[in-house]
């Protein structure tokens, strides 16, 4: 054994495996994508940009026209409330965007093209998210001073309560929304 020699095997060097990545895909096995290959967090996406349109609305008439029963209500109360008014726009804009989001959500998967690019949109997506959620707990906050000051058994009253929850749920809702672009921004940017 002393005059044989040691024999080292040299392997070509591998190069790394790519990191997988839900942006891109592969078509080799089929020409057209199913449903299943998209990535489950497009449609919870989707989801929670439709309830939060819904919710966002909802607290927004509620402030506008409380219930039908009650007859003698004074829009002129709502309009002289600097912090109803404040509320009633933020709701709108909530709506706006939940609406703006759902619309380009859609587009995206209906027609397989990108209403705007991927690389503005995770990042337009994930500010406005936050600003949308800050306005909304912001505006949350102020609407719940504003009805400790109003007579408990007034329409304004039950209507405020009304709308404080569904912004509340909204909020939650379009932080649900943050933490989702965010994850889509930071997979965008670690691979």
């Amino acid at each position: 054994m002393a005059g044989e020699s040691q024999r080292i095997f040299f392997y070509p060097s591998q190069e790394p495996l790519p990191t997988p990545s839900p942006f891109t895909f592969s078509v080799a096995g089929s020409t057209t994508l199913s449903l299943s290959s998209r990535p489950a967090f497009r449609y919870a996406s989707l989801f929670l940009r439709f309830a939060g349109l819904l919710f966002s609305f909802i607290s927004a008439i509620c402030l506008v026209f409380p219930s039908p029963q009650y007859r003698n209500y004074e829009p002129s109360t709502f309009l002289n409330t600097s912090e109803l008014m404040y509320c009633f726009i933020i709701s709108i804009l909530a709506s706006i965007y939940s609406a703006y989001q759902l619309f380009k959500g859609v587009c995206d998967l209906a027609y397989r093209a990108h209403f705007v690019s991927d690389k503005i949109s995770d990042y337009s997506s994930f500010i406005l998210d936050q600003l949308v959620a800050y306005l909304l707990i912001s505006s949350s906050s102020i609407l719940v001073l504003t009805i400790h000051r109003i007579i408990p058994t007034t329409t304004l009253w039950k209507s405020a309560v009304v709308s404080v929850s569904m912004s509340c749920i909204t909020f939650v809702l379009i932080a649900i929304s943050t933490l989702l672009s965010g994850y889509k921004l930071c997979k965008r940017l670690i691979w």
